[in-house]
This record gives C-alpha cells, structure tokens and sequence, in this order.
C-alpha cells in the first residue's frame, strides 16, 4: 500500500487514508466520497486566503472569479493529470474499461479527496502546503481579471456601458441521446438589430458560445472601447 503520491511533499501516516482517496465508488461502498466532500471545502478556503494574500488591491467580486477559475473541475484535472493520478485510482471492473482513469470528473474528484485525505492524516496546515504547492504556480499565473469573466457577462457589460437592451437567449432546438445532447441556443440584440445561433453541449456552453460569437461580431469584448 502506498503513503504517497509523486508530485505531493507530503507522506502518509496511515496509508489507509490514500488508498480511500484514490477508491472510485464502482469498487464498493469505502470510497472517495466522503474525503472528497471534506477536501472540497478545504480547497476552497486555502485557495481563497492565498487570492487574498496574493492580490491585496482585487475587488470581492474579482476574488470570487479568480477562486472559480482555480477550484473548477478543469483546473483540477490539469492538476491531477500532471500528478498521473488516474495510474493510482482503484477503479470498478466497467469503469476501467471504459477509462474512468482518464475521466476528467473522476481525476479532479479523487484530488479534492486526497486533500481531504491529508487533512485528515496530518491536519490543516499539512494540507494547506499540498494545496499552494500545486496550486500556487496557477495563482500567480492567473490572467487579468477581465479575461475571467464568461462571455455573458462580458456582453452584458459591454451592453449596458453603451446603454443598450440586455440579450435575449431563446432554445430553438436540443437534438441527439440523452449523453450527446446538442443545443441549439439563438441570441438576439434587440438594439443592435443582430442575432446568431450557437450549439453546445449543454444550454450553459450553448449561451455562452453565442455571447462570444456577439462579442467578437462587436468587434470589442471590453466596456469602453
């Protein structure tokens, strides 16, 4: 049984505790779920002081956009697959072959219960150095605060810095199986007599790839200019 993982400074007292935080609930009812939930909570409490310590002049709400960038469930993947985690996970028979080791759900998922894992093993302050270890080069690298925002609201910013209606986002269409769905969302500007259609994989990708598409029709993607 392994007390640590390649990549994390940080070895375990009781192995047991990372053998659970690599366990997928396909092997049985010992798995991560419950370290994940801890070390979910965990992750975002040491991500926000570190946001905090790291950028004294950003406003809540920049906080709170940077935090999103930095806990969502592609940041963690990227995290987890520069870990190899998905070569430790202890997977059910059918999630094995279906590569539940390279799922991106299932990676970022298993690190938040590692986390969770060395909370428990060797306490908060054990954890928070996992935490900035891995995550720290990421904060200092964040982008400017602007290029946070989703298109949505980047349009609706753009929008109202010029007076005009906000967007109107209509579903014309969702198409395909249920673990394909395609929709198909239009976008109109009442003010600016334009409109387009965009798809995604959800209604969320969907409106949001039709406020890009405006915004780059716009020919501006910041207020003021």
């Amino acid at each position: 049984m392994i007390d640590a993982l390649p990549g994390i400074a940080y070895r375990f007292s009781d192995p047991g505790l990372l053998q659970e935080a690599l366990t997928h609930k396909s092997v049985g009812q010992c798995n991560y779920e419950r370290l994940e939930f801890l070390g979910d909570s965990i992750l975002s409490l040491v991500v926000s002081t570190r946001l905090f310590e790291v950028y004294p002049d950003a406003s809540e709400g920049d906080l709170s956009r940077m935090r999103a960038r930095l806990v969502r469930g592609r940041t963690l993947t990227e995290v987890a697959l520069q870990l190899q985690l998905g070569r430790q996970l202890r997977l059910g028979q059918g999630e094995m072959k279906s590569g539940g080791f390279r799922r991106s759900s299932i990676l970022a998922d298993a690190l938040e219960a590692v986390f969770g894992a060395i909370y428990i093993d060797g306490g908060f302050e054990a954890c928070k150095a996992a935490i900035i270890q891995l995550l720290d080069p990421m904060i200092h690298a964040l982008p400017d605060v602007e290029n946070l925002k989703d298109a949505k609201t980047r349009l609706q910013e753009w929008l109202q810095a010029r007076g005009a209606a906000l967007p109107h986002y209509e579903l014309v269409m969702e198409e395909g199986a249920d673990h394909a769905k395609r929709f198909h969302i239009l976008c109109r500007l009442a003010d600016q007599n334009m409109e387009l259609t965009a798809t995604g994989s959800s209604r969320r990708s969907a409106e949001q790839a039709a406020a890009a598409a405006l915004l780059e029709r716009l020919g501006s993607a910041r207020p003021g200019t």
